[in-house]
């Protein structure tokens, strides 16, 4: 267990956001040993930095059915309501996540608002940490160092937020008491301005975070090329592709990250802080057995249905669909590196799928779906854990070199630089055993690229707005091809209804919903 995100002592302040109910909550979430006051904070860079820790912890603060930053809601949202998931289980089961499948949530869904609540809770640890560093008296590059950290954190949360609902609430700062019922912290910002915040956020972050190597101790921590790495793919949501470029380039020429050899590897123990890990969700053991993501593995895993006598993996949602499947060409390695895919039965030669830990899945009369995400799965039996299937240690990867390279070889593309391009796209088809380009790359085949290599993490559906937004007409065939209607309405989730009570009706609906 990285020391990271120990549950440490930290500052009891009030994390206030807004007493309308924007998330209120009365502390950090994090177990105090000890109290501290303001002046230990401000005078001890070791106290400074566990208070920024306390941001880091918000991502095992929530519930898989509850308030969450980057566990199962977000999975519903970045995985299940695209082209390349389904939501698994039984039809009944789940109605929130399934109303996302089929594009038709409104503001009363459980799954948005969600949502809204954890990352809410996470922006008010990142102002309240910013708040106390501020008047930080140790020195100034360790300062500026944790003031990067929490600055990169939090235009994390905002990106994302941004991408999920549009224009939102932007809350700069801790609002005093006297201010949390003003228009400003109620009504929403335009999108172009959480953009520019996003962007001001994670430029302080790269110019003032270090180069952290991921055999170092401080891994896990926001570095220099995790803000880079972010920050080029803000650009190229943007469509400023010359930044983009540029940017991805500073990672790529800076030689800290790579791609990992071998594919399959990435997404188990053994590629836990691979060299080509950027960002990645820190989890392991304690003695509370809460330092993970709740049931983030578990809501994804392989479920029992008609013969049962198993011991099955999990709840069966968010399940690789066939249009994603039919993605792969023959030989991607990458394909049985993502699906994990149920075999039919055939009688008594039925073997079921074995998984590469040993662990045997029956076939398809005894499982109740046919594909579930490999990049879940987590070996109870192979890989350490502390005893709770719910809080299995499973590292969530956020942006990896793979990702870099697919977004310089598509604003090289854009910029007329074809020949990096090709080069970035052939790296990735090497390492995945499949013929090499030739040509120069259309964007088509960077998207295709794109698809297969980042398949179940969390990022297609808002990828796929990205597209639409680039070549209009995208994301209505690519949902069509998956069997759903797209109406360009559902390119952002709507505004929970209880946050639009709790405003007074200051907070707006998105279009359509």
């Amino acid at each position: 267990m990285k020391t990271l995100y120990k549950a440490t002592a930290i500052a009891t302040f009030t994390t206030l956001l807004l007493s309308t109910g924007y998330s209120c909550k009365d502390s950090l979430d994090i177990n105090p040993q000890a109290q501290i006051t303001e002046e230990q904070i401000i005078s001890d860079p070791n106290v400074a930095t566990n208070l920024v820790t306390g941001i880091y912890n918000i991502f095992f603060a929530g519930d898989a059915f509850g308030n969450d930053v980057r566990g199962f809601q977000f999975t519903i949202l970045g995985d299940i309501a695209s082209d390349d998931a389904d939501k698994g289980s039984t039809p009944q089961d789940y109605g929130d996540a399934n109303a996302i499948d089929q594009l038709q949530a409104n503001g009363n869904n459980g799954v948005v608002n969600n949502i809204w609540k954890g990352y809410y809770q996470a922006i008010a640890r990142a102002n309240q940490a910013l708040s106390q560093l501020q008047n930080a008296q140790f020195d100034a590059t360790t300062k500026n160092r944790l003031i990067g950290e929490a600055r990169f954190l939090r235009g994390m949360f905002y990106f994302n937020l941004v991408r999920i609902f549009g224009g939102v609430p932007l809350l700069n700062r801790v609002p005093a008491a006297s201010e949390v019922n003003l228009p400003q912290f109620q009504t929403r910002a335009a999108a172009a301005d959480i953009y520019k915040f996003v962007i001001d956020d994670l430029t302080f972050a790269a110019n003032n975070l270090p180069v952290i190597a991921n055999n170092s101790a401080d891994v896990g921590r926001a570095s220099k090329g995790a803000a880079q790495a972010l920050l080029a793919k803000v650009y190229l949501y943007n469509k400023d592709y010359q930044n983009a470029y540029n940017t991805s380039q500073a990672v790529i020429t800076d030689g800290t990250y790579g791609l990992l050899n071998d594919f399959t590897q990435l997404f188990r123990q053994s590629g836990n802080n691979s060299r080509e890990s950027i960002f990645e969700i820190q989890a392991g053991q304690n003695l509370a057995c809460n330092a993970a993501i709740d049931r983030f593995t578990v809501a994804q895993g392989p479920r029992a249905g008609g013969k049962n006598g198993w011991v099955d993996r999990g709840y069966g949602f968010n399940n690789p669909s066939v249009s994603l499947a039919n993605e792969y060409e023959p030989n991607d390695v990458r394909k049985n590196a993502t699906i994990i895919t149920i075999n039919p039965s055939n009688g008594a030669n039925s073997v079921g799928t074995i998984l590469y830990d040993g662990f045997r899945v029956p076939t398809q009369d005894s499982v109740q779906n046919q594909r579930y995400n490999y990049k879940a799965y987590y070996s109870r039996e192979a890989e350490p854990n502390c005893g709770n299937p719910d809080r299995l240690p499973k590292h969530v990867m956020v942006i990896r070199y793979a990702e870099v390279l697919l977004i310089h070889a598509e604003a090289a593309s854009q910029i007329g630089q074809g020949g990096a391009a090709r080069t970035d796209i052939n790296a990735l088809r090497r390492r995945a055993k499949v013929a090499e380009l030739t040509g120069i790359p259309t964007l088509q085949q960077i998207w295709h690229e794109r698809r297969v290599e980042l398949a179940m993490e969390q990022d297609r559906f808002f990828d796929l707005v990205r597209q639409d937004a680039v070549q209009p007409g995208r994301a209505a065939a690519a949902f069509t091809a998956d069997g759903k209607t797209w109406n360009a309405t559902r390119a952002v989730f709507p505004i929970p209804q209880q946050q639009i009570d709790l405003s007074g009706g200051n907070l707006k609906q998105n279009p359509g919903y």
